[in-house]
């Protein structure tokens, strides 16, 4: 077991105070966005076995399945297939879907074999993985999350009473369910755009006006004036967690966090196809292939299990679960067999190993645990423990 030492991902973003309040120090004045625990090559976090700081990445790449054991070697290739995160927005981050394994892996290949650099702006695929990704609020958070239906879409559209949405909205009830947010999405980000910029400060100075259920999209448009985004993002189900609550978000599912502290698992990727409320690239085409055009409302994730509370999620590569530990409460004695990050995120606990002794964990302190070593927690706070399921 080794505690980690970590990177905070300063995007512009992130809320000033929110992850220094966390970790207990005074805000630098610049945004801090996230908080990367993991093995990730952007920035991965160190560990010190006793002869000076080394990445986790590298430690892992020396030994893979002394670290990771041999069933997640098997199964997920030489490296932690998981990334964990404190996520901190002060503001909306960019409208987006991640693609699935397959078309990650044909994208991948696609752009290697056309010589696109790795770190070029137009660039989609970074790597060939999937980015299921799960978000845990810490706070009262907001978010968008898949699409309404089709005729909640237009009645949003029609109830701002802006003449350049009433098209949209026709399309919305004329057709079949999906091949109707397919139309609409596609001609909002296809539109010309200084009129499209016209509709979205006419439609903001309408949601503005109205309040309820369009504050969530007047915020954007202070951010991203004149963005097609922003009218993209009223297609999309308002979502607002409540602490301890949790959104699970599979390949093609459109979503965008708007404000709050949360804990972040995600596979191990930077595939990012972007839909707008961003300066970055938009790939339109290629959103449109990935996109899933399914409406209904989002499935709120609560934790469930006496003792450890496991967030029932459909992939392998990675699971969550929470501890809520208590003064004079059992000792959690938490299994071995693949590799773990444990995150206190609230309160004084403490890890104990009989390889690595005790290891104390304040608000924002985390370790990892290599494959194989039985870890017990106690103490009085709440820790977060993230694996994979082999």
């Amino acid at each position: 077991m080794d505690r980690l030492t970590n990177t905070i991902r300063p995007y512009a973003w992130g809320s000033t105070t929110a992850l220094p309040e966390l970790l207990g120090v005074a805000p630098t004045g610049e945004p801090q966005a996230e908080l990367w625990m993991g093995a990730h090559p952007g920035a991965p976090s160190r560990i010190d076995r006793g002869s000076g700081p080394r990445a986790l990445s590298d430690v892992i790449a020396a030994d893979p399945e002394g670290e990771l054991g041999a069933a997640a070697v098997a199964r997920f290739g030489p490296r932690l297939p998981f990334l964990l995160k404190v996520l901190a927005a002060g503001a909306p981050l960019s409208l987006q879907v991640h693609p699935d394994l397959t078309r990650a892996r044909e994208g991948y290949e696609d752009e290697e074999r056309r010589g696109v650099p790795v770190d070029a702006d137009h660039r989609n695929y970074k790597d060939p993985n999937h980015k299921p990704e799960m978000i845990c609020a810490l706070t009262a958070f907001d978010g968008l999350c898949g699409f309404r239906t089709p005729h909640e879409a237009a009645a949003l559209f029609e109830g701002l009473g802006v003449d350049s949405l009433k098209p949209y909205a026709d399309l919305l009830r004329a057709h079949p369910e999906d091949a109707a947010l397919r139309e609409v999405l596609t001609a909002v980000l296809t539109a010309d755009r200084t009129r499209m910029a016209r509709t979205v400060t006419e439609a903001a100075a309408a949601a503005e006006r109205l309040g309820g259920p369009y504050a969530p999209y007047a915020t954007l448009v202070h951010h991203h004036p004149g963005d097609p985004g922003v009218i993209a993002a009223m297609l999309l189900n308002h979502v607002r967690l409540q602490p301890g609550e949790a959104m699970f978000l599979g390949a093609g599912v459109p979503h965008a966090y708007l404000r709050g502290l949360g804990v972040e698992l995600l596979a191990n990727s930077d595939n990012v196809l972007r839909a707008g409320l961003t300066p970055k690239h938009v790939d339109v085409p290629e959103l449109l292939r990935i996109v899933a055009f399914d409406s209904g409302d989002p499935r709120i994730l609560r934790p469930e299990g006496d003792g450890e509370e496991v967030y029932d999620t459909p992939i392998d590569e990675f699971r969550l679960s929470r501890h809520l530990l208590a003064p004079g409460g059992a000792v959690r004695t938490l299994p071995g067999g693949t590799p773990q990050i444990l995150l206190c995120t609230a309160g004084q606990c403490t890890a104990r190993s009989d390889r690595s002794g005790e290891l104390g964990l304040s608000p924002g302190e985390s370790v990892f645990v290599p494959a194989g070593e039985k870890v017990e927690l106690y103490g009085n706070g709440t820790v977060f423990r993230a694996t994979v399921l082999v």
